[in-house]
C-alpha cells in the first residue's frame, strides 16, 4: 500500500464532479486508506474545489502555534501563532475565516471534532468563497479523518511536538481524553502545563447519556514514578466509572488501587465530579485538591467550599459528597495547587487571589471554555514568569 499513488488509491473521481461527490469521494477512499495519502487525497479534494496551496495546521502540544502537516501536495512553511494570525483566529472561534489577498480568497477552516479542534485547513480560492456549507463538510470530514488515522500513525504527534518530550509527559498526554468537548448542554476544557515534562498531573471525563463524569489528578512526586502513579489514579477512576458506581465508591476504589500498588507513603490528590446536565446538579468529591472556582456572568462570585477528605492512597474514611445546583451559563473552573503555588520572580507564591483576578479578565477578554483555558494559562504562566517548576492543570466545567 505504501507504494500507491493517490490517483490510484485515493483521488477523487473527477467523473463526480464537485461539490458533495467530492466529499462523497473522501469519504468512500478513507476507510481503508493508508494514513501517507492523507496529505494527497487531500489535496485533491481542495484542487477538485478550485482551490490550491492546501495546508494542516494542526495545534501543537504547548497549545501556542498551529504547525504543518508535512505531506505530499500540502505546502510547507513554518509553525503560526494561534496568537495573532487568520488561521489561529479560526482556531480560537471555531468559525471559518477568510482573508483576502491579491491572489484570491484564502480560507481558513477550523477542524472540528465533537468540539475538540484539531487544527486548521487553509487553502487560496480564486474569489469568495459561496458554498460554505460545503467547506465546513469538508473540514468535518478531514478533521475526522485526522483523528481516526491518529490512532495508527505517529507522524501525525510528530507534527505537533515542536520540543523533546519526557517519557513521563509521553505517557500523561496518551493518557489523556480530548482537551475539550463542546455538546449541547455542556461544554469542557483542559490544559496541562509544562506539556512537554508534565508528569504527575492529569484529568479524566465522559458523558454518559446525561451525566458528565470528570475528575482532576496530581499524583505526589516528579518524572516516571509520577506518571506511573497517575496512570493508576486514572485507570482506577475509569474502571470505577464505568461500573456506574457513586462518587464515594470511586474514592474507594481509587483509593485502594493506589495503596496497593505503591504502599502508604504514596498519594494521589484528586477532584471528582459528577454533574447532570438536564438540572445543572454538581456533585464532587474533594480529596486534597484547591477549592474550584464558580465563575458566573464571567466573574468569579465563590470558591466551592466542601469537607476535604484525604487525598487517595491514605485510606480516607467515607467522603462528604458536596452538592450545588448550578444555573444556566455558570462556569467551575478546577486547578491544582502548581498553578498557585508557583513563585513569582519576587520570590512570593502566585496564590489563589492573583489566580481570581486573572480569571476574571480572562473571562472578560475570551469567547468559549477552550480559549478561556488557553488564554488564561497562557497569562498565568506568563505573570509567573514563565516558570513552572511543578506540574499544572486548568480544568473548566460550562453548563450550557
Amino acid at each position: 500500500m505504501s507504494g500507491e499513488r493517490p490517483s490510484d488509491a485515493a483521488g477523487p473521481d473527477s467523473s463526480e464532479g464537485h461539490g458533495e461527490g467530492l466529499l462523497g469521494a473522501l469519504l468512500d477512499q478513507s476507510h481503508e486508506l493508508p494514513p501517507q495519502l492523507i496529505a494527497p487525497l487531500v489535496a485533491d479534494v481542495v484542487r477538485g474545489l478550485g482551490g490550491r496551496d492546501p495546508a494542516l495546521l494542526l495545534q501543537d502540544y504547548g497549545q501556542l502555534v498551529l504547525a504543518p502537516l508535512p505531506g505530499r501536495g500540502l505546502a510547507a512553511g513554518e509553525p503560526v501563532s494561534i496568537d495573532g494570525s487568520p488561521a489561529g483566529a479560526a482556531f480560537l472561534r471555531g468559525v471559518p475565516v477568510e482573508e483576502p489577498q491579491a491572489d484570491g480568497v484564502r480560507v481558513y477552516l477550523p477542524l472540528l471534532d465533537g468540539g475538540d479542534e484539531v487544527g486548521v485547513l487553509a487553502f487560496t480560492l480564486d474569489t469568495v468563497v459561496d458554498d460554505r456549507l460545503l467547506l465546513r463538510r469538508l473540514a468535518a470530514l478531514v478533521a475526522d479523518l485526522l483523528i481516526t488515522k491518529s490512532g495508527y500513525t505517529d507522524r501525525i504527534f510528530q507534527a505537533r511536538r515542536l520540543e523533546p518530550m519526557s517519557v513521563a509527559a509521553e505517557i500523561q498526554w496518551s493518557l489523556l481524553p480530548p482537551l475539550s468537548m463542546t455538546v449541547h448542554r455542556v461544554a469542557v476544557a483542559g490544559i496541562l502545563e509544562p506539556a512537554y515534562q508534565v508528569a504527575g498531573d492529569s484529568f479524566d471525563y465522559a458523558l454518559n447519556d446525561d451525566l458528565l463524569h470528570v475528575a482532576t489528578i496530581d499524583a505526589m512526586g516528579h518524572g516516571l514514578d509520577a506518571a506511573t502513579m497517575a496512570t493508576v489514579a486514572i485507570g482506577a477512576y475509569r474502571h470505577a466509572r464505568r461500573a456506574d458506581i457513586g462518587l464515594a465508591e470511586i474514592y474507594a476504589f481509587m483509593d485502594r488501587a493506589i495503596a496497593e500498588q505503591f504502599g502508604p507513603d504514596h498519594f494521589v490528590t484528586a477532584q471528582m465530579m459528577r454533574l447532570d446536565t438536564l438540572t445543572g446538579h454538581l456533585q464532587w468529591v474533594n480529596a486534597g485538591h484547591p477549592q474550584p472556582l464558580l465563575i458566573r456572568d464571567h466573574v468569579v462570585v465563590e470558591r466551592l467550599e466542601s469537607a476535604t477528605t484525604l487525598p487517595v492512597g491514605f485510606g480516607g474514611e467515607q467522603p462528604v459528597i458536596s452538592e450545588r445546583v448550578l444555573r444556566h451559563g455558570d462556569q467551575v473552573l478546577c486547578f491544582t495547587d502548581g498553578l498557585v503555588e508557583e513563585r513569582e520572580p519576587g520570590g512570593q507564591q502566585f496564590g489563589e487571589e492573583q489566580l481570581i483576578d486573572w480569571v476574571n479578565r480572562v473571562e472578560r477578554s475570551q469567547a468559549g471554555v477552550r480559549a478561556v483555558v488557553r488564554a488564561l494559562s497562557n497569562v498565568l504562566k506568563e505573570k509567573r514568569g514563565g516558570r513552572t517548576s511543578d506540574d499544572a492543570t486548568l480544568f473548566l466545567i460550562e453548563w450550557r
